[in-house]
């Protein structure tokens, strides 16, 4: 899918130091902000980045031919003298608007995935079930900023009929920015949960910050939510005034007791047979837990609402990404990767799937980050979970600044040990275990606790 020069003038101004002669033959089949990959038939962008600046390469890229080149105010001297060229303020705000004109261009649906935990496997979700329409395109694993939105966009093609984002912030805007220059159809907040809210300060913010999904959302589309979130509806009341779907995941003991007050779409997990019944079709999915019964709703929703009609019996098998719902067996132990990331929400999630397992249960826990003040608070909550729980033993992983607060906390709790470093836990599980045992591993990012699984025996 080509790019041509009035399609770029239109987005970001004329180009400048362009000759006749050059102005016919002058089209772009792809935009890059890649020195490393740029072929001569990209116009490349230089972006600055926190750790880099995508201006240093314009070297590089001149001399794999390139035809022209987008630069920051006051970067022409880095360029051959009247070398055609596309000076801006912001080359990331002309990537970000390149990105539209791309997504524009695609004229597919496009469905924008945010919330508090549980988006990426959500995500995934969505792709797989999709394929019944064709080829899908998704995010790459945390492709979810400024950056890796626009990035995705790119690399969609006129044979994807579907493109699925994931969207994450850090800040009241991100996720508004996003939306600006992605324009979904498609907008599903899967929860509203206290992950970032050392940033955002409270929840009433974090929910207004997700809600900013919808303020660029087609107005014929669709917002999809979790049902009994009063803070969330009134919230995505000051955005949106389109569709709203209200998807409620319920045990299977609540079926015959459940009547329709409203219009909620209501699912029905089976725990015994690890299956989902919604509208009278059965589900089984490979993912475990109600946590992913509820994921797998908001797919559900989704299919639904692009016109995908399901058998009365329907089995998914997904794939795992890197710390997330991966179970490893060995010859000893049985452990359930969780480690990519951790939240009040999810860790709890973790804890009662863990709880539904056979034989000795083992948590290894690192600690949550970004939870300000009230951090301890959080913490406490999951220990007392813990130790009102059937594990057998907890070793949680904290910063040698928190360790003697939680450690005077949990010295008379027998189910715990507290340590400071990551390498000093394989010993100790690899001794309290035995063969049969199960071992649940979850952690924020900061600890990689992917590092010790293959030293856990």
């Amino acid at each position: 899918m080509e790019f041509s020069l009035l399609e770029l003038n239109n987005v970001l101004g004329d180009i400048k130091y362009l000759s006749e002669e050059e102005v016919d033959s002058l089209n772009f089949k792809s935009i890059s902000i890649d020195s490393r990959t740029c072929s001569e038939n990209d116009l490349f962008i230089a972006i600055k980045g926190k750790n880099f600046d995508g201006h240093t390469f314009l070297p590089e890229v001149l001399n794999k031919g390139v035809k022209s080149v987008v630069i920051r105010e006051g970067m022409q001297k880095l360029l051959p003298y009247n070398f055609p060229c596309w000076i801006v303020n912001d080359t990331l705000e002309a990537f970000q608007k390149l990105t539209l004109l791309k997504r524009k261009k695609l004229n597919i649906p496009l469905v924008a995935i945010t919330g508090s935990v549980g988006k990426t496997t959500t995500k995934e979700m969505i792709g797989e079930v999709l394929k019944k329409l064709g080829k899908i395109k998704l995010s790459h694993e945390n492709f979810n900023n400024e950056i890796g939105v626009g990035l995705t966009i790119l690399e969609t093609d006129i044979e994807h009929k579907v493109l699925v984002l994931e969207m994450g912030m850090r800040g009241i805007g991100q996720i508004e920015n996003l939306s600006k220059y992605s324009e979904p159809d498609i907008a599903v907040i899967t929860n509203i949960g206290t992950a970032h809210i050392g940033l955002l300060g409270s929840k009433k913010n974090i929910t207004y910050a997700k809600c900013e999904i919808s303020k660029f959302l087609n107005p014929k589309g669709v917002v999809i939510i979790p049902a009994n979130d009063l803070l969330l509806e009134e919230t995505l009341k000051k955005f949106w005034k389109g569709k709203v779907i209200k998807v409620e995941l319920l045990n299977i003991e609540n079926q015959k007791d459940s009547f329709k007050k409203d219009d909620n779409l209501q699912g029905f997990y089976n725990a015994s047979n690890k299956t989902i019944l919604i509208e009278k079709n059965t589900f089984e999915i490979s993912f475990e837990g109600i946590h992913n019964a509820s994921n797998f709703l908001f797919a559900y929703a989704v299919a639904k609402y692009l016109g995908i009609d399901f058998a009365s019996f329907n089995k998914f098998d997904f794939a795992s990404l890197g710390g997330r719902n991966k179970i490893l067996k060995s010859v000893k132990t049985t452990i359930y990767d969780e480690s990519y990331n951790a939240s009040p929400e999810s860790v709890k999630a973790c804890i009662e799937n863990l709880q539904e397992k056979p034989r000795n249960q083992f948590f290894i826990f690192g600690s949550m980050q970004e939870l300000g003040k009230d951090s301890e608070k959080y913490h406490k909550e999951i220990f007392n979970l813990i130790n009102n729980s059937d594990i057998e033993k907890c070793l949680f992983i904290c910063d040698k600044k928190n360790e003697k607060i939680y450690f005077n906390y949990l010295k008379d709790k027998k189910k715990f040990l507290v340590f400071n470093n990551i390498y000093d836990v394989p010993k100790e599980i690899n001794k309290s275990t035995k063969k049969g045992d199960c071992i649940l591993i979850k952690g924020s990012r900061c600890w990689q606790l992917e590092k010790i699984i293959e030293l856990i025996n």
